[in-house]
């Protein structure tokens, strides 16, 4: 048997410590209104996100898995939190259920779990975007049977986990969506207005006025009390998705015991409910009832303070804050008429009651400018739903603000 001898005077190679791979950044998505995405990444910086780049309806950006579950978490201006799966370039149908069937979809979820896919396109070569959402299902099915012998079931409503299809002229994105339902569906039933904004549109003209929760707000026209719900819960630090569930809790990587300390962090940063300098009021009292219903129910009694009152009497509540208010915006004849003779009244309220503060009027009457008869220091544009809208910015200084 041979033996191994050192040579003399030669010192052995120290050993090369294997380095441990750190986890691989996700690829992540998060759509919002349009007119939000620059808002929205600095929401989503601030929870610790990297590589973020905001695009016209939506930021893209990186991190753990499990920052998925903070920006579901905490975000008040995204509307879902996706997970890019692949991304690769196409000519037709097949290209495209190709694509989907390399995806590894068993890693992602399981058989026991319901799945659906949404499609979305823009300047896409295709046909028919329910032909591909189709493709994309058939896709699924086959890679699963392929890896597992069996196939998940499709729900067309309530799945388990939602797939994303996006196309573009060249490209077809695929994501696994980290939120279920909507984020702007804070995870309560409410009451709501004749016209109402979306949670995450509200949130977002709260943020885009620069508000410090320290001051004063006010919404004169708060309807079912929206806007005010949102600015209460800024206030005190509430996460807005604190009472509903996610569907990252349905995919494989979902780690419950991270996912509990998320929680943890975000209750213990959370202020008691306490009167603020937050005001809101409507001229009618059967509103101001939906508005009260809505406070109480999501925690918030007392913390901000209502009254019934014609806005076009009403007197600010401090020397100097900021006013957030979505007026009603009218599509028929007489709407616009009776708008006619108000925006101008808005206007001279302004001027004469709110010297000192900074008003910010959200609305999708494009006369609103001509008819308010103050100059808007900003205009940003926005949407709500399918509606182009504006948020106007007034900076009320006694005896200016003429056009």
């Amino acid at each position: 048997m041979a033996t191994l001898t050192r040579k003399r005077g030669v010192t052995p190679a120290p050993a090369v410590p294997v380095a441990r791979k750190e986890p691989s950044a996700v690829l992540f998505y998060a759509t919002c209104p349009r007119g939000l995405a620059g808002a929205l990444a600095g929401e989503l910086a601030a929870l610790g996100a990297t590589a973020v780049k905001a695009g016209e309806a939506g930021v893209d950006f990186e991190g753990p898995f499990e920052l998925a579950y903070a920006a579901n978490l905490e975000s008040r201006l995204a509307t879902r939190i996706l997970v890019r799966l692949a991304k690769f370039d196409y000519r037709n149908e097949s290209d495209i259920y190709e694509g989907a069937k390399r995806v590894r979809w068993h890693a992602h979820f399981g058989l026991d779990r319901t799945f659906k896919v949404e499609t979305n396109a823009v300047k896409a070569p295709v046909k028919s975007l329910d032909f591909i959402t189709l493709k994309v299902k058939d896709a699924i099915a086959d890679a699963f049977r392929e890896a597992l012998g069996k196939r998940p079931d499709v729900a067309p409503r309530s799945p388990d986990v939602r797939v994303h299809v996006f196309l573009d002229a060249k490209w077809c994105t695929l994501y696994l969506d980290t939120s279920g339902e909507p984020l702007f569906k804070r995870g309560r039933r409410e009451q709501v207005g004749e016209a109402p904004l979306k949670k995450n549109l509200a949130a977002g003209l709260i943020r885009l006025s620069g508000w410090n929760p320290g001051e004063p707000f006010i919404d004169p026209m708060c309807g079912a009390g929206t806007i005010l719900v949102e600015a209460a819960e800024m206030a005190l630090g509430l996460a807005p998705g604190r009472d509903r569930a996610f569907g990252f809790e349905k995919l494989t990587r979902f780690d419950a015991a991270a996912w509990a300390k998320v929680k943890a962090a975000s209750a213990a940063r959370a202020q008691p409910a306490a009167p603020r300098q937050i005001h809101g009021s409507d001229l009618y009292g059967r509103t101001l009832d939906a508005a009260r219903a809505n406070l109480r129910d999501m925690g918030l009694e007392g913390v901000v303070s209502l009254k019934q009152a014609n806005l076009l009497e009403l007197s600010a509540p401090a020397a100097s804050g900021t006013l957030v208010t979505n007026p009603p915006y009218g599509v028929r004849l007489g709407e616009k008429e009776e708008l006619a003779k108000f925006y101008p009244e808005l206007g001279h309220l302004l001027k004469q009651r709110f010297a000192g503060w900074t008003a910010y009027i959200f609305s999708g009457d494009p006369e609103l400018p001509k008819l308010i008869r103050l100059s808007a220091t900003k205009r940003t544009v926005l949407y709500n739903g399918a509606i182009e809208c504006r948020l106007y910015e007034y900076r009320m200084v006694a005896g200016g603000n003429r056009p």
